[in-house]
Parts: structure tokens; C-alpha cells; sequence
């Protein structure tokens, strides 16, 4: 089944690149677009990404892995990838669900997230992973 992103079709397998085009990714979205959010912690609300899901074997790294840097705070569970030429955030290992990826839908080929319509915003600042049991 082909979703829809407003006039653009997300294909099963899906090109994702950065900015300058220096890292290029191949996801498999068999579902389209799940789980479309903004997060409001510390860094999601300075990068401004609206993200989606996908499993950890869902994303396929096909050039760039050399400039893709890593960044990592507070609990140092969750990883942050980003373009070391372009600064553009692409993916990242989510903390809530260390077995997906969050992926930047700003970086499909042919999609503007704007498309998306209401996006839910994710309490991050009071993340469940932070609280005392």
C-alpha cells in the first residue's frame, strides 16, 4: 500500500538525504509515515524536526556514514546523528524506544513535513525515562 504526503507518495523504500547531500539513506516505510511527532526537550526544540519511526533495521546508510557525527547528553541513551558538513540532524536512536529509529521527515526526498497537518508534541522536558519509581 503507497501512503500520501500531500501530493507525494512514500514508497515502501524511501531516499532520505541531508542538506548537502553528503549523507544519503534508504528507509524502508512499508506503513508510510508512522507516529509523525515534535518533541519540546532540550534538543528537539532547538533543532525544530518533525520526526517519524521506523524499526533499527529500517534505515540503510548508502554514503556518508564518514561525515554522519554522533552527539550524545543527559543520559547518553538516546543517539543523535547529524551531517558534518551541513549540520543537518538526520536520524537518531530513540531513548524511549532504543529498538527504532527517529528519523527526520525534513530529509525525504519529495516530502515537506509541513504536508503532515497537526503534528502531536511529545512531552520530552518530563520524559518518562527520567522519572524516579
Amino acid at each position: 500500500m503507497i501512503k500520501k504526503v500531500g501530493n507525494t507518495e512514500i514508497q515502501s523504500k524511501h531516499k532520505a538525504t541531508c542538506h548537502c547531500g553528503s549523507v544519503v539513506l534508504e528507509l524502508t516505510l512499508p506503513n508510510g509515515i508512522e507516529n509523525p511527532r515534535r518533541c519540546d526537550c532540550s534538543i528537539c526544540r532547538r533543532k525544530g524536526a518533525i520526526v517519524g519511526s521506523v524499526d533499527l533495521s529500517g534505515i540503510k546508510i548508502l554514503s556518508g556514514e564518514d561525515v554522519l557525527k554522533l552527539y550524545q547528553f543527559n543520559t547518553n541513551t538516546a543517539k543523535h546523528y547529524f551531517c558534518s558538513n551541513c549540520g543537518i540532524y538526520t536520524h537518531h536512536q530513540r531513548r524511549s524506544n532504543p529498538t527504532e529509529y527517529g528519523f527526520n521527515i525534513g530529509c525525504l526526498e519529495g516530502v515537506n513535513p509541513f504536508d503532515l497537518g497537526d503534528v502531536v508534541t511529545n512531552d520530552g522536558v518530563n520524559h518518562p525515562a527520567d522519572r524516579v519509581s
